[in-house]
């Protein structure tokens, strides 16, 4: 049997793409990020996948993608040949430390948990049904352009997110497309949230309408399991928003995550906190089911014969060596259904970067490029200042007319925030690409920055000492040499996108296809504005609802490790100064300490009270715990 045979790719009626002639891999690139969208089981994808493929045919966005995928055909092919010369070595030592990788994760295994994860079915949908009920038992879709979403009747005929408005016209010819109406989903998703804060008020979002909770102090305190909980919470939600949920349960966000997709629209499913369970519930799983396994992973993936997370096993001694040592540890993960436990607000993160960008119609004129990027650096400035942050690299982002997509980033010699800076530092980089292709053409344009500094101004902590500052040389005055530069003032290197294995936030299911199959005259002005709105909608930070009543949860606490302010409640804080208290963090720490230790008697440093001292010996035990881990 054949590669071909086997793979599931084939199942949903798309050739595999790994051994693929005649267009068949691009006829299934061309299907987009929402294949495993739920609605979508019973859809002929092997005719949805030729209309779109003759519907785009020649245009530019086309011939992109068909350059793209001729380009992943021979990294395929690289990756087999570099696994038929592993498969003639002696893999003995890779499977022993496959082996033992895999057995120092297994000690990682939290089952005390329960972690749910839900997800509003077809959100922007069913707010508009709520307003006009007559839409509900036929076909429809929110989006002009590109649809944002459409409800299940439309999924049936194989409409789904991010796909063009025409396409999904020629599927479904009666499909009726509602405009986009963002502050009436914000305001839905308002709702939702106040709901969920009652179930656990450190709930995470993920989008506007989808959370991640632990509600294992739920269940302890109301002596409920957590299937009712769940139950109860859903209820409460489609009784006082009218909106539906569709939730899983699971011992980690993992497995909860791709358990709320079994049972949708309005269910719920659970895999219980027993090892067994969780191994049985992955081992049949596609890989592509899993949260950050993209079109193209997913062909790495097939080529090599890894269709379900069972397989990955099998496969083991292979998998660093053809893809390196994270996409081993994120495959691992994968099929021992590990994932996190800890929820916590989104604002709680650390942010790696803050950016803007927008679509156009095509521009090329010098004078219109540098007033596009001034507009772009003023919009990043009003961004950085509302988040009180500022990036020590500058990112500028590009998209062609061709649909190619060009990163260039330049570390300025001192972090930077304001417009004037974010424009002067980026025009080098538009202006060496001016050179580099002539009659440049770009439809999209983006900057952002990365290596964060906080500008929150310093005081004292929660010890009474005076916060660290969060620039290392020094402080936000400190100048330093920019490195790599070239004459221009850049640093000229690819700046890479992240990895699609690495699950974050911004994954191949989440994120719409905002090149959708629109050709240029159908690429209105309208179109362009709703796009641009689109992107920044549902992606902001929006801090957990509070309860009024509670004077507790108005007062604050900073974290002497991150000196971020946390809940005022004992437990919240030991756990978050747990979880700051990775090596790396505790090596800084010791670092620092030693460095104060040098410059004023001991007598100084341990002078702030009993809290400062069991703060440091905590910090011991936590390091010794994380060694074991690891």
């Amino acid at each position: 049997m054949t590669l071909e045979d086997e793979s599931p790719l084939k199942q949903k009626g798309v050739e595999a793409p790994g051994l693929a002639e005649d267009h068949e891999s691009l006829k299934y690139q061309l299907l987009g990020p929402s294949l495993t969208k739920a609605g979508q089981d019973a859809v002929d994808q092997q005719k949805v996948s030729e209309i779109i493929y003759h519907a785009s045919k020649g245009s530019k966005f086309f011939n992109n993608e068909e350059a793209k995928d001729k380009i992943l055909t021979q990294k395929i092919q690289r990756i087999l040949a570099r696994k038929s010369r592993l498969q003639k070595t002696d893999l003995g030592h890779d499977y022993r430390l496959a082996d033992n990788r895999i057995a120092e994760l297994e000690l990682t295994r939290d089952l005390t948990q329960f972690v749910v994860h839900i997800d509003c079915d077809a959100f922007y949908a069913a707010v508009e049904e709520q307003d006009r009920p007559e839409l509900k038992n036929v076909p429809m879709a929110v989006g002009k352009g590109v649809l944002t979403t459409c409800n299940y009747h439309a999924r049936r005929f194989g409409c789904r997110s991010g796909m063009a408005g025409f396409v999904a016209m020629r599927l479904c010819p009666q499909l009726i497309c509602l405009p986009l109406n963002f502050d009436k989903y914000t305001a839905k998703a308002k709702e939702v949230r106040a709901i969920l804060a009652d179930y656990d008020p450190r709930f995470e979002s993920a989008s506007i309408d989808e959370a991640y909770l632990n509600i294992t102090q739920y269940c302890e305190d109301n002596q409920m399991d957590p299937e009712t909980v769940v139950e109860r919470l859903r209820a409460e939600v489609a009784d006082k928003t009218k909106v539906t949920i569709s939730a899983g349960i699971g011992p980690n966000s993992r497995i909860a995550k791709i358990a709320s997709n079994k049972n949708k629209p309005n269910g719920q499913f659970r895999v219980a906190n027993e090892r067994a369970s969780v191994m049985n519930f992955m081992r049949d799983l596609p890989v592509r089911k899993v949260n950050g396994v993209g079109r193209v992973f997913e062909r790495e993936l097939d080529a090599i014969g890894i269709r379900t997370c069972g397989d990955i096993f099998d496969h083991r001694a292979y998998l660093a060596n053809l893809f390196g040592e994270k996409a081993f540890n994120f495959l691992v993960n994968c099929y021992l259904g590990l994932g996190r436990t800890k929820v916590q607000p989104a604002e709680e993160y650390e942010r790696k970067s803050v950016g803007t960008e927008s679509t156009f119609h095509d521009m090329s004129g010098k004078a219109e490029l540098r007033t596009k990027l001034r507009s772009t650096a003023e919009e990043l400035e009003k961004d950085l200042a509302r988040t009180q942050l500022k990036g020590r690299t500058l990112v500028l982002k590009v998209k062609l007319h061709t649909y190619e997509l060009l990163t260039r980033q330049v570390m300025p010699p001192k972090a930077v925030h304001e417009a004037d800076d974010l424009y002067n530092y980026a025009l080098p980089m538009l202006t060496k690409l001016e050179k580099e292709i002539p009659n440049m053409k770009l439809r999209l344009m983006g900057l952002r920055v990365t290596n964060l500094v906080s500008m929150k101004k310093e005081g004292l902590d929660f010890f009474g000492l005076k916060a660290a500052s969060s620039d290392p040389l020094g402080g936000s005055g400190t100048k330093r040499k920019a490195t790599a530069m070239d004459e221009d003032g850049a640093e000229w290197e690819v700046w890479p996108e992240e990895d699609e294995h690495e699950g974050s936030a911004g994954t191949d299911e989440q994120s719409l296809r905002e090149d959708s199959l629109l050709p240029n005259d159908m690429d209105s002005e309208e179109a362009l504005k709703e796009r641009n709105r689109r992107r920044r909608h549902g992606k902001e930070i929006v801090p957990n609802p509070k309860k009024e009543h509670s004077t507790a949860e108005s007062e604050r606490w900073d974290c002497p490790i991150c000196f971020r302010p946390q809940a005022a409640n004992d437990k919240q804080f030991n756990d978050h100064i747990d979880y700051c208290l990775s090596r790396q963090t505790i090596k800084e720490a010791v670092k620092h300490s030693s460095v104060r230790e040098a410059s004023q008697p001991k007598r100084a440093l341990f002078s702030e009270g009993p809290r400062l001292n069991n703060a440091i010996s905590f910090g011991v035990k936590v390091n010794r715990r994380g060694q074991e881990k690891t």
